[in-house]
């Protein structure tokens, strides 16, 4: 079997050796010449997941066309500033029917959409799918217990992937709820970034589990809003990849919070990473997701306002803790 892996991130990486590991043929696409050289040398990932070797079957590719021919399972894992970008590339080399699977985690600045619904703009012909939960790349390298939900609009296509992902470290769930699965991973970032920020202006465990608590409450309504079922927030793509974006060190997005709640600029922030923080390029989408819907989400609102319009976040926790009284 021949997977096509697109995207060389930490978790494009991660699942490479996980699907290796199974003994499928994977063909791992990085957009820029430079880094194919460089994981094909190094063997891995030395920038994002030091020390996590590729096994042979990792075939490293900057050539899109020769990585997706045939392809069993094509997996999307690009950031998602760059879908469109990435799903253009694919989508002339992508035949009818053939199944395409995305692993990223956001929302599509400016139009709004969830990326499933990009891919499936620019390859119509694809059979799309989504897989999200509490996965992060360094520990499935590391093959430690993990699980995640992959939902399609067929139970047959989620079947089919459930089966090529499953091992006994990495057990995968099915669902049909495409909206919900997206929405609770594309937004989970947002308050990761919250909890972040909570966590460098110094506050403590309580206001940790009310932030995520009152999270997934936005995040449940929103979803609800735009179609979702509302189960699935109570799920592995919901309040768990929740949790564990909002209370681990792995997270780019709490390290990113953490760095503005000690006072650090977004840019400084961002240059300290030196990575894609996903709640960065989410949050802006998702407040303009608030207003069309009409949905209430103070705590995205706030956020928006310390990343963009400069606003210090003790006085965002003030205005939050001193809004109109109201049932839970």
């Amino acid at each position: 079997m021949k997977i096509a892996v697109i995207g060389s991130g930490s978790w494009g990486c991660a699942a490479s050796i996980l699907l290796a590991k199974k003994g499928y043929d994977v063909y791992l696409w990085s957009w820029q010449q430079e880094e194919t050289d460089r994981l094909a040398r190094d063997r891995e990932n030395t920038l994002v997941l030091p020390g996590k070797k590729f096994p042979d079957n990792i075939i490293c590719s900057h050539d899109i066309g020769f990585c997706v021919k045939d392809a069993d399972l094509i997996v999307t894992v690009a950031p998602s500033p760059a879908t469109r970008t990435t799903a253009k590339q694919l989508a002339p080399h992508v035949k009818d029917g053939q199944v395409l699977v995305n692993l990223s985690k956001g929302l599509e600045d400016g139009t709004l959409l969830r990326l499933s619904e990009v891919y499936k703009e620019e390859i119509p012909q694809a059979t799309v799918a989504v897989m999200s939960g509490p996965s992060h790349a360094e520990e499935v390298s590391e093959f430690m217990p993990t699980t995640n939900v992959v939902a399609a609009d067929s139970p047959e296509v989620a079947q089919y992937i459930q089966n090529i992902f499953m091992t006994d470290f990495f057990r995968v769930y099915t669902g049909t709820d495409i909206i919900g699965t997206e929405i609770g991973g594309a937004l989970k970032n947002v308050i990761a970034l919250c909890a972040g920020i909570c966590d460098g202006v110094g506050y403590g465990d309580n206001s940790r589990a009310a932030l995520i608590t009152r999270g997934l409450a936005e995040i449940t309504r929103l979803g609800v809003k735009m179609g979702a079922k509302p189960e699935t927030f109570a799920g592995l793509s919901g309040v768990g990849d929740l949790i564990v974006t909002c209370t681990s060190m792995h997270s780019r997005n709490h390290k990113a919070g953490i760095l503005l709640g000690k006072g650090y600029s977004l840019k400084e922030a961002l240059d300290e990473i030196q990575m894609v923080v996903e709640g960065v390029n989410t949050i802006g989408a998702a407040y303009n997701l608030s207003k069309k819907y009409d949905v209430s989400m103070p705590i995205t609102c706030e956020s928006y306002k310390i990343l963009f319009e400069g606003k210090d976040p003790k006085h965002a926790v003030i205005d939050l803790m001193t809004r109109s009284k109201t049932a839970e």
